[in-house]
């Protein structure tokens, strides 16, 4: 079997590049006789000249700069340049051995993905016309999107501290921190001073104006006040949409700010809409002026922050860098209530702003090195930017959320089985919607497969160095490894297998729909059922012994699994591997769960730890094995010994022999127990026609 998939596979794959920063020759089309000079400087980066000895761009390695890894803790290095205004002149990987990209993606999709980072403005994200949810940039290659995420990383950062080390970004002085990602609740943006606030009330502002007001102590203007160019204040009050949106509109040096209020009064009235400016708010800062134009403000509906209030009116404006506006100085906003009463002119109120220390770069030590390019230092050394994960667990948020009421639900029933199971129809019914639902969003949505894959990569972590960051790449598959591994403290590896698996789930479903169609199932004697056990294991043990001498051929034996082809792929691979997992489905109508018996490489590596579970909660008669063998013939898997014993090595926890159990139509025991508790009946004894009984009177 293992040879088959072997040659298979080894056929369809290819090998890694060797890093050559010559190939970004080729990012200059241009240029037919540009020269790349030796890699230089801290970050490494070659200088690419052209005819003319100008300055085209930097070539670097992305191993180089930032160490990148792939999601399987692997090397993934990508040879890329970037030009001295911050563009990035084309990308190439040349190496890398991530699982999903060593077989099933095709080449040309992942050099497309790669290449489509030509034209990316690394200061703001601009220059593309697709963009992704987490972040701009190209979109991801299906089927692969974490690693797609993982790229998109390497380039830009990498990029980046290219950029800022050779191009004279780092000066002297603090900058706006314009890169780092993490969302913030509303709290935490008041406490950290990243929002102002200003409240009038109606008696103030009766004071000022010369009038009366009879509610005094209600509010006339609740104005609020934030920097929104920030990613952490700007996204989280904005949202993600939003937010990108309105930084697409502005330049890398541009800024963002956010105005709301609430209460009687408007911040920006209505001549605005006859007037090519707002005449109630205006910035001041030192001794500048900046007037705010109807033009560069957009109208926002609601804040997005945790905690937000709900606010009357709130807009974005955009303010130019060319107006004098430094956003890393204080500055504050003067809002204009009227006439004023006292003296002539209007009666001005005024919200001081300055930005919090957390959101800016501190200056470098030796700005003129770095223009040298000789002593800069890395780019992950001076701005703190959110680690990738955050980024990617902030954006897929939702799934999470939906993930722990699915693993808490999965709790509940594990906990409470006897209570499920003693309700033979609820329990089927709850465990069919289960099932559906593993195979639906765990598999088609969300992606979350578990794969012979990730315990390689988890052994080799533990050989090599284990980081945490690159388990925390796909939330989804730790948070289901996670649960996975203190389960299988308490009732076996069946937990997932059972229930958390998508392509477990859909051999069980699709079988279940065979059997409404009148398909007749095969039963393997138990002996011959027995022996074939022992394939998955060959062929776990297998793929780590390859493994230990070469990661990329034990994922290509991997490919055993059909999990990247039915589930992660969708059938939509070549032809062999969609036959093979055809096959598998097909075999699993007359066997129910075929491959999760005989097969499954994961399978048989989750068997070898959960022998250490502390608790046995299934629950047996005397009877089972001996006088009754229903839970053996009906058993999912085949798990129950003719004898009774249940195997847990291949039990995969179903809960059905349960049902059994608390079933007095199906278990003997109980009909056993029925019987002897059912009363004797009196039997009349009958008497001769026409004679009459005798009675307790008569003689004898």
């Amino acid at each position: 079997m293992l040879r088959i998939f072997a040659a298979l596979v080894l056929a369809a794959s290819g090998g890694a590049q060797a890093a050559d920063l010559g190939i970004a020759r080729q990012f200059f089309p241009s240029e037919s006789s540009a020269t790349i000079e030796q890699p230089q400087g801290t970050p490494p980066a070659a200088i690419v000249r052209g005819s003319n000895g100008r300055i085209l761009g930097h070539a670097f390695s992305t191993y180089e700069v930032s160490g990148s890894v792939g999601y399987a803790g692997r090397p993934l290095d990508i040879v890329a340049a970037v030009t001295p205004e911050g563009i990035i002149a084309g990308a190439r990987i040349v190496a890398h051995e991530e699982p999903i990209l060593v077989i099933g993606i095709p080449r040309e999709a992942l050099a497309a993905y790669v290449a489509a980072f030509k034209g990316f403005d690394i200061r703001t994200g601009a220059g593309l016309k697709q963009t992704r949810d987490l972040a701009s940039g190209p979109h991801a290659v299906a089927g692969a999107t974490i690693t797609s995420t993982v790229i998109r990383d390497a380039i830009v950062r990498s990029a980046r501290a290219i950029w800022r080390s050779r191009s004279g970004a780092a000066e002297n002085v603090a900058r706006l921190d314009r890169e780092t990602l993490r969302r913030s609740s509303w709290p935490s943006l008041l406490a950290e001073g990243a929002v102002q606030r200003l409240l009038v009330s109606r008696g103030e502002a009766a004071k000022m104006l010369g009038t009366r007001d009879n509610e005094p102590e209600k509010a006339f203007i609740d104005l609020w006040l934030a920097l929104a160019t920030p990613p952490p204040i700007g996204e989280s009050l904005l949202g993600q949409r939003i937010y990108e949106s309105e930084l697409a509109r502005i330049g890398p040096e541009d800024d963002l700010v956010l105005i709301g209020a609430t209460g009687l009064y408007s911040f920006k009235g209505t001549e605005w809409r006859r007037s090519d400016s707002f005449n109630r708010i205006e910035i001041i800062q030192g001794g500048r002026t900046i007037r705010l134009k109807p033009a560069d403000h957009t109208a926002i509906e609601a804040l997005r922050a945790a905690g937000a209030p709900e606010l009357r009116e709130i807009a974005v404006f955009r303010i130019a860098r060319s107006s004098g506006f430094d956003s890393t100085k204080p500055f504050r906003l003067d809002l204009d209530l009227g006439p004023a009463a006292s003296a002539a002119g209007p009666a001005v109120v005024s919200l001081e702003y300055r930005i919090p220390d957390r959101y800016l770069i501190a200056p470098r030590v030796a700005p003129a090195a770095a223009l040298s390019g000789k002593a800069a230092q890395s780019d992950a050394s001076a701005p703190s930017q959110a680690p990738l994960w955050q980024d990617i667990w902030w954006a897929r948020s939702y799934e999470i959320a939906a993930l722990g009421a699915m693993l808490a639900v999965l709790g509940g029933i594990l906990i409470f089985q006897d209570s499920v199971t003693a309700h033979g129809r609820f329990y089927y019914r709850l465990r069919t919607g289960y099932l559906l639902l593993t195979f639906v969003f765990l598999g088609l949505i969300a992606n979350a497969q578990l794969s012979v894959v990730h315990v390689l990569t988890f052994i080799h972590a533990l050989l090599s160095g284990f980081r945490w960051e690159l388990f925390l790449l796909d939330p989804m598959v730790f948070l289901l490894w996670s649960f996975v591994a203190i389960s299988m403290l308490f009732w076996g590896r069946g937990v997932f297998c059972g229930w958390l698996c998508p392509f477990g789930t859909l051999q069980e479903l699709t079988n279940q729909l065979a059997r409404r169609l009148g398909i007749k199932q095969i039963e393997i004697p138990f002996g011959l059922h027995e022996r074939l056990w022992m394939i998955k294991y060959v062929a776990f043990v297998g793929i780590l012994a390859i493994s230990l001498r070469s990661i990329i051929t034990a994922f290509q034996f991997a490919e055993v699994e059909p999990f990247k082809t039915a589930i992660t792929m969708k059938f939509l691979r070549e032809w062999p591997f969609v036959l093979y997992a055809g096959s598998l489905l097909v075999a699993g109508l007359f066997i129910e769960r075929f491959y999760c018996r005989y097969l499954c490489p994961l399978g048989a590596a989750l068997a070898i730890p959960a022998r250490m579970r502390m608790f046995e909660w299934l629950k047996r008669y005397r009877e089972c094995g001996s006088e009754c063998h229903v839970c053996a013939r009906r058993c999912t898997v085949q798990a129950i010994h003719p004898l009774g014993q249940i195997n847990p090595n291949e039990c995969i926890y179903c809960l059905k022999c349960q049902a059994n159990y608390f079933d007095h139509d199906v278990c003997l025991h109980l009909k056993k127990r029925a019987t002897r508790r059912q009363p004797f009946a009196a039997t009349p004894v009958p008497t001769s026609a026409g004679a009459r009984p005798k009675g307790a009177g008569d003689a004898i």
